[in-house]
């Protein structure tokens, strides 16, 4: 872990990210030497597997880029499997309850304040070289997707160890649909930025749209993945196509 990448991102400030679903370790490079805040791996939807994870990781090394992984799961195992491998945080899908958030605090730090195990061989230490890392508390951001977390997100914000609350727009917009919830999406949004603020927190989302950025930073979300690798290509290769031929799609 860089700890001075993991002091930055917690100081509070707008960090821009975007979302990595390829697999591949050269956008991923890529990406970090383009100067983004943070990269999200994407575990759970992503086309890229564990198989792939620890090469994209070794290609983002001495980049000052965050490298968050995405784990499809709460499992204490591959929690500690990722930070291992040198991600410097994880996001957690589909944390309803302080409960759920407290456990995967718990699988994420290292005995007295977790039950995550220690070894000194591993990646996150460069295979016993710097222990420095094994020091530094990963980045921790729980996922908000549901009307029951929105309803719960104050005291999912007040866990001590979590740093952002991410709402997934696509599963929370389905979720309120789908329960026919009394609440709008833009309510949901400005109570998990609230409950962010009030508890010393950040808020962030993934934005699919980057008009939207500056008007999302005054409503308080001030981490924000902008877009996806697959997103960015599918658009250009559209784009080209469209311009270049008499194809459509």
């Amino acid at each position: 872990m860089n700890i001075n990448t993991l002091e930055k991102f917690r100081s509070n400030s707008f960090q821009l990210g975007t979302w990595l679903s390829m697999g591949s370790p050269v956008i991923a490079e890529l990406a970090g030497l383009c100067g983004f805040d943070w990269l999200l791996i994407d575990l759970e939807h992503g086309a890229v597997g564990e198989s792939a994870l620890f090469q994209v990781l070794q290609a983002l090394r001495g980049t000052p880029t965050a490298v968050i992984v995405r784990i499809g799961a709460p499992h204490s195992d591959l929690i500690q499997r990722v930070l291992d491998w040198g991600a410097d945080g994880i996001m957690v899908p589909h944390v309803d309850t302080a409960e759920q958030a407290q456990a995967v605090v718990r699988a994420s730090r290292f005995p007295p304040r977790g039950m995550r195990g220690y070894s000194r061989s591993v990646r996150a230490c460069d295979y016993g070289f710097d222990l420095s890392g094994s020091s530094v508390d990963p980045l921790i951001f729980t996922q908000i997707e549901s009307a029951q977390a929105v309803s719960n997100v104050y005291e999912i914000a007040a866990v001590d160890g979590v740093d952002v609350l991410f709402v997934g727009p696509a599963d929370l917009n389905l979720d309120l649909k789908a329960f026919e919830s009394s609440l709008s999406y833009e309510e949901c949004l400005e109570t998990v930025a609230k409950a962010a603020a009030v508890n010393g927190r950040q808020a962030g989302l993934l934005n699919r749209n980057d008009t939207e950025v500056e008007a999302l930073k005054v409503k308080g979300f001030s981490v924000q993945a902008v877009d996806s690798d697959l997103s960015i290509l599918r658009g250009r290769f559209k784009d080209l196509v469209a311009r270049l031929t008499d194809h459509t799609i």
